[in-house]
């Protein structure tokens, strides 16, 4: 049986730390990131190394059937050059930007900038480099990557913020993922009133912002992220991986913030959109549990809970929208660009075979369909236990990028 599903639009990962898929040991956030983000990333000076593992990003989220992706690279300028015309040789509609870090308190020798001026010139470059390869962003766009607060002087922050105004660039970013790291924020910008404020106060809030993570933020700070209209990227199986917590996405929706769904590679061990996609099922559920045991009645509890259609709203349609590309892509509607996806699921016969006509040396994977579920029923057997196997043909902008063989 064959479907086509519209493609799935994927909020945040870095393309950098591919290798590293898998590797958390007994860390969380901030000893993760020393132990093993800071001493990977630090190699990509090196575009032979930087072009491996590259081409290698790009081609395995693609086959997962994610036309369009959020892409961290690392603070090398040439490096993420070579990640955008990477994208650009594969077709893959994307966002890449260069991390900035250049706080010296937070942010090893071996692997940090210069300074907040060195941060913004090497950003400008890559800025430059991206708009000249595909002038009107119609595939490939910059997007400003301050890798958080912590990692970050103020005056970089605010240069950030000056020049994606000046240039009307989109913004990516991490916020209240940990409460060491919230914590730590408090300490290093008492100046500001939350997080989200250390944000605003540098003009990185705007409806052009995606924001990973969201876990700890407060009702204030929700409020603001809202008013601004920034969204934010749900990343469900690197929040568990990481002992992060959890997102409370139904809160985020009931404001109206637009949410999207991200895998947060090498956070997350994954870099299918479909299994953070249950993953944010699963998280919902666990949720609710604890909403109710923390004293809440069971009609609230209940509604932290996010349906399969939700989920799948959030890695199409709500990727979409945070990305700003709402208008363009993220359902199958008349004057949207042809970005899709054909999924084929086994039927078994009566006599307990596969009978889908084709090659029987394939694998298929694990979602079989009996012959009597509905269409939902069938949706929710493919979000709940589809993978990369079910993806046979992968489309952007009407053109065929990935075709299983």
């Amino acid at each position: 049986m064959k479907l086509h599903c519209t493609e799935r639009r994927h909020t945040h990962t870095h393309a950098s730390q591919l290798p590293n898929t898998g590797l958390f040991g007994a860390t969380t956030l901030l000893d993760w990131l020393k132990t093993y983000t800071f001493p990977l990333e630090s190699r990509y000076s090196s575009l032979s190394h930087a072009r491996r593992v590259y081409d290698r990003a790009v081609t395995s989220t693609l086959s997962h059937g994610t036309t369009t992706c959020a892409y961290y690279a690392t603070i090398h300028p040439e490096s993420t050059n070579l990640l955008a015309d990477i994208c650009l040789e594969k077709w893959q509609r994307a966002f890449v930007g260069k991390v900035c870090m250049d706080c010296k308190e937070t942010c090893p020798d071996y692997y940090r900038e210069e300074s907040a001026q060195a941060s913004l010139e090497d950003t400008r470059a890559v800025v430059q480099h991206i708009r000249s390869k595909d002038p009107h962003g119609k595939l490939v766009q910059p997007i400003i990557t301050p890798r958080f607060a912590p990692s970050c002087t103020k005056e970089a922050l605010s240069a950030l913020g000056q020049l994606a105004e000046d240039e009307l660039l989109p913004i990516q970013t991490h916020i209240s993922e940990n409460k060491v790291e919230v914590a730590l924020v408090k300490q290093m910008f008492p100046f500001s009133t939350s997080y989200a404020d250390v944000y605003d106060f540098s003009h990185l809030l705007t409806p052009r912002t995606v924001l990973a993570h969201a876990i700890h933020l407060d009702q204030t700070e929700m409020e603001l992220i809202k008013s601004r209209g920034s969204g934010i990227s749900h990343c469900p199986l690197s929040n568990t991986s990481l002992g992060s917590g959890i997102c409370p996405v139904r809160r985020l929706l009931d404001l109206g913030i637009n949410v999207g769904l991200g895998t947060d590679v090498s956070g997350g061990g994954s870099c299918s959109i479909l299994t953070a996609a249950r993953e944010a099922s699963g998280v919902s559920r666990l949720l609710s549990n604890f909403e109710q045991a923390n004293g809440k009645s069971e009609e609230e509890s209940e509604r932290m809970k996010l349906s399969v259609a939700e989920c799948l709203f959030l890695a199409t349609r709500g990727g979409a929208m945070c990305l700003c590309l709402g208008g363009r892509v993220g359902a199958f509607e008349v004057g949207m660009e042809w970005d899709a996806q054909l999924i084929r699921l086994e039927s078994v016969t009566e006599e307990g075979v596969v009978d889908d006509g084709e090659d029987k040396r394939m694998d298929e994977g694990i979602v079989h369909c009996w012959g009597n579920e509905s269409w939902e029923e069938k949706v929710a057997k493919w979000m709940y236990c589809g993978d990369d196997r079910n993806t046979r043909k992968v489309y952007v902008k009407g053109r065929l990028v990935h075709e299983r063989s």
